[in-house]
């Protein structure tokens, strides 16, 4: 962890295009989640691997440029002076959540804060646009980002037995909400 880090989050500009990925690097895989629906309420258990191994997403090649100012979409960029070391891309969804199509850190960047204000930024774009909260999917293989996300206040609230199906190595797609505490509750009538 570098020592007195000054983090700037900024949202992606053209000049920023050719950065965009450069937090995109490989993550351990380490365990799996193991939900259980009851009585109405998701709960899980961890199963740690014997080996733990390491795997790397692709880059993401899509029209950055539509990412700019839009109202309905951005990428916001952690720096650490001139190096993009993070990445949040969010999309406004169609129930009024930000959804979080990506989140990546630097490996070297990892555990010293730069996801969380990554997850600041987001959830103050998200209620400048009247959404209710935060969304976003992880594999059940990805426990290191699953007990992130539970440490930044999401909770889990599905699971897709099917939307993995051409991946072998994947068995459950984990959906996770964070909804702001002002909106829990709330229905539009009354906003």
């Amino acid at each position: 962890m570098k020592q007195k880090m000054t983090i700037v989050i900024k949202p992606l500009k053209n000049q920023f295009i050719n950065i965009v990925n450069n937090a995109n690097e490989s993550f351990s895989i380490i365990g799996k989640l193991i939900p259980n629906f009851s009585n109405g309420i998701w709960s899980y258990e961890e199963e740690l691997y014997d080996t733990p191994s390491e795997i790397r997403f692709p880059d993401d090649k899509l029209d950055w440029s539509a990412y700019i100012d839009s109202n309905e979409k951005i990428v916001l960029l952690a720096f650490y002076e001139d190096a993009c070391i993070g990445q949040i891309r969010l999309v406004k969804d169609w129930n009024r959540f930000a959804y979080i199509e990506n989140i990546a850190v630097k490996k070297e960047f990892r555990k010293s804060g730069v996801g969380h204000l990554l997850l600041e930024a987001a959830e103050t774009w998200a209620k400048e646009q009247s959404l209710i909260g935060l969304s976003l999917e992880a594999q059940n293989d990805n426990l290191i980002a699953c007990r992130f996300y539970v440490k930044e206040g999401f909770v889990l609230g599905g699971v897709d037995t099917l939307k993995q199906s051409a991946n072998p190595h994947i068995d459950l797609t984990l959906y996770w909400y964070k909804i702001f505490p002002e909106t829990e509750g709330t229905s539009d009538e009354q906003r």
